[in-house]
């Protein structure tokens, strides 16, 4: 028994209007889908960031943004190194001890407070209000700090000065060394700022 062309015409219209139903309904359904993801905005801040050390030689820094935050990864060289235990009597945490959970991951409680001790990584803001310390790396007398001064960071909002570890030195205001951010590394020269699952 053949079709009718009422038949046909029936079949096609409700498979085209079918299939306009489908193409609607997936269009309905992806901004639905996608509202389950987190915005860009979220993945931006809470999400990890990479840094290549690569090109960074010794005695230089570099900064990457974290959460908003600056994230300072300075190359130390052997001199700074060597110079870090001479501070510890003049540093108000020089084990960082004080608020550790919250300031230096286990595996930064260290004198290098690092994971490589060539590498340090801090967030680049004061504890005491916020401010961000400029680069003192140069040793020696100057202006704001000490005669014997080993290289380091000054806070110039209130004069906080901190050590080539990001240690705080005493009788300052910042309360607290400069914050380690979680980290790892996943290769010799890539850095993973925001997770450390594997250090």
């Amino acid at each position: 028994m053949s079709d009718s062309p009422v038949d046909t015409s029936k079949r096609t219209w409700l498979i085209a209007s079918g299939c306009a139903g489908a193409v609607g309904g997936v269009f309905a359904a992806v901004p639905f889908v996608s509202s389950f993801e987190p915005s860009e905005r979220a993945k931006a801040a809470g999400a990890a960031v990479e840094a290549d050390l690569s090109t960074l030689k010794p005695g230089e820094k570099m900064t990457v943004e974290w959460r908003g935050k600056p994230v300072w990864i300075v190359r130390r060289t052997p001199e700074e190194l060597a110079a870090l235990p001479s501070n510890d009597s003049s540093l108000a945490d020089p084990k960082s001890l004080r608020k550790p959970d919250e300031f230096t991951p286990p595996y930064a409680r260290n004198e290098a407070r690092s994971i490589k001790p060539e590498f340090l990584v801090v967030v680049g803001i004061c504890t005491h209000l916020g401010c961000s310390p400029s680069d003192k790396f140069q040793v020696g007398p100057q202006p704001s700090l000490p005669d014997d001064w080993k290289g380091g960071f000054l806070c110039p909002c209130h004069g906080s000065t901190f050590d080539m570890a990001g240690r705080v030195f005493k009788n300052k205001p910042a309360p607290d060394n400069l914050e380690v951010p979680p980290h790892m590394y996943l290769s010799d020269n890539r850095l993973l700022i925001g997770e450390d699952k594997k250090a």
